[in-house]
């Protein structure tokens, strides 16, 4: 097997595995802080300070990023800006990642116990994949399929630590419609991780956190204490600006199936936190999710799925290196060369071979 091919393929997926892991942890802690920030913040108002505190943070490191490329904050180079094309994903994934599926949370939440709550939100996983699989074309093996199934069963575990608990037809109703928007989110971030990552989620979070912000005003809510609000946008650059971002950059190199199984323990992380911060004691059910989860990230990590496969004839755009994929000449107006890696337009020809690779927008095959 060639350098080049071992570069974009499971080298590739362990990158991808750690951005995931990254991600989670990043996401994860949000939920006791969110606690701590919740008790005096109305929730609508607290969404939209969380949101709009990742779009700012983003479009900090943007501005400084084009400062260091030399592009005067226009643009990356090594990567695909948004094109006109990106509008109607882009709008969804922000309408319904960053607005419809925090809101139905809100009100499924108000109608359930926390434990109930907690159970239900963990279907967000295990919807992501079905998704993908069913809708977005991605292939999990049977060993995949398996490790996949023990990090959902230890969220399943975490979120059903205390009992089963209460929960209105209503409220289960809106959960779950929670947890299928953020599935519908996830696929379709992943059909634009080849686009630049930042700007994908700054123009998310942007949009989400001005929209929710402004219903918050309408429904009454008030801005809270300077110093609370900056405590709160703090927070949202970290755990859902720095969170997205990274798993946008999961979403790119895995696919969204597995990139649920690793983002799935997010949960695990803010149980953790919770303890260290509330003083709570850890209980058998969380150890036995840690244990499931641990077990089921072993085993998606040592994965290997390979097979002699065909890639149809393709064009589009993305950052690359020259590897067993990219091997076209640079000789159109719209070509770019030098340093790699970089991202251009460019055309896949047919090619037959055989290496490990994950569900990322080369490998779309049929099993």
């Amino acid at each position: 097997m060639s350098t080049a091919v071992t570069w974009g393929s499971m080298t590739g997926a362990r990158r991808g595995a750690t951005f995931g892991l990254l991600a989670a942890a990043t996401f994860g802690v949000s939920a006791p802080l969110a606690k701590l920030l919740g008790a005096r913040i109305a929730p609508l108002m607290l969404a939209g300070l969380l949101y709009a505190g990742a779009g700012a943070a983003l479009t900090i490191v943007g501005v400084f990023r084009g400062l260091r490329d030399g592009t005067g904050g226009g643009g990356p180079r090594g990567e695909m800006p948004l094109a006109r094309g990106d509008l109607g994903a882009l709008l969804a994934v922000t309408v319904l990642g960053g607005m419809v599926g925090p809101l139905l949370m809100l009100f499924g939440l108000a109608r359930s116990s926390a434990t109930a709550g907690a159970l239900f939100l963990n279907l967000e996983g295990p919807l992501t994949a079905l998704c993908a699989v069913v809708a977005f074309g991605e292939h999990l093996g049977r060993r995949g399929l398996g490790a996949t199934a023990l990090v959902f069963a230890g969220a399943a575990l975490l979120g059903a630590g205390g009992g089963v608990g209460q929960v209105s037809l209503g409220g289960a109703a809106a959960l779950a419609g929670a947890c299928l928007a953020w599935a519908v989110d996830n696929n379709l971030t992943q059909r634009l991780a080849l686009r630049d990552p930042i700007a994908v989620v700054r123009a998310k979070t942007l949009g989400a956190g001005g929209a929710l912000l402004a219903l918050a005003l309408v429904f009454g809510n008030h801005l809270p204490p300077l110093r609370l609000a900056l405590a709160t946008v703090t927070v949202g650059a970290i755990s859902y600006g720095a969170s997205v971002l990274l798993d946008a950059y999961a979403l790119r190199l895995l696919g969204a199936a597995r990139e649920a199984a690793f983002f799935a323990t997010a949960p695990f992380v803010g149980a953790v936190v919770g303890a260290v911060l509330f003083r709570e004691p850890v209980t058998l059910s969380e150890l036995g999710a840690g244990a499931l989860m641990i077990a089921g990230l072993a085993a998606l990590l040592r994965e290997r799925h390979g097979h002699v496969h065909t890639h149809a004839p393709l064009e589009h755009a993305h950052v690359h290196v020259h590897d067993a994929h990219h091997t076209h000449r640079h000789d159109g107006p719209g070509d770019a060369s030098g340093a790699e890696p970089h991202a251009h337009p460019h055309r896949h020809e047919a090619l037959t071979h055989d290496h490990p690779h994950t569900s990322d927008a080369h490998h779309r095959h049929r099993h």
